[in-house]
């Protein structure tokens, strides 16, 4: 199975915690321009994926977080391998403004913040992102398009990880019989498929 097509599997079994424009990218076949037009990322930028990322899901007792399960490297990845070159424009200026809002909101920059203040400036992001989608105000659009689409690949990438799989939900080697009304116990982990 190509990596494109597992992920719309995942992405089918999250419904409405993705986003319409990432759902669009995984089922539209984009004809992708010459490489020279893409954005690239540095060792840095993937450790800032990977500590966003940790925000969204986070470690818990019984299972790793999203840092443990690769999503700094994998946040990048999909935008290169999936996303037309002004989408990744875009990302690209979003992340940028993520860090001048951390050096304005803190004074300092993402990686030096504490985790509160990580989880503050995600509070803040996801308010503007509604506010921006009930005002259809263009005013930091590139900003919460980053927001958006990393959260949703964060998602899509944790829940499609091995460690999503097998650890933050329920996983049984070798299924039995299909079962659409399986009772879950109070604080049980959903059924992965």
């Amino acid at each position: 199975m190509h990596r494109r097509e597992a992920l719309k599997n995942v992405a089918f079994l999250l419904g409405g915690a993705i986003s319409a424009s990432t759902m669009g990218v995984l089922f539209e076949s984009f004809t992708l321009p010459d490489e020279k037009n893409f954005v690239s990322f540095s060792a840095q930028d993937e450790k800032i994926f990977a500590e966003f990322a940790n925000i969204i899901v986070p470690t818990t007792k019984s299972s790793p977080g999203a840092k443990a399960a690769g999503l700094g490297k994998f946040i990048p990845m999909m935008m290169k391998d999936c996303y037309p070159a002004t989408m990744q424009t875009s990302f690209a200026r979003g992340f940028q403004q993520l860090q001048e809002k951390a050096m304005k909101d803190f004074g300092k920059n993402y990686m030096s913040l504490t985790v509160a203040e990580k989880t503050k400036l995600m509070v803040d992001l996801r308010l503007m992102s509604i506010a921006q989608k009930e005002t259809k105000a263009p005013e930091n659009q590139d900003l919460v398009y980053f927001f958006v689409t990393a959260r949703d690949l964060t998602l899509l990438g944790y829940y499609a990880s091995e460690i999503g799989c097998t650890q933050a939900r329920e996983y049984i080697l070798v299924p039995g019989r299909y079962d659409g009304n399986a009772p879950l116990k109070p604080g049980q982990k959903s059924w992965a498929t």
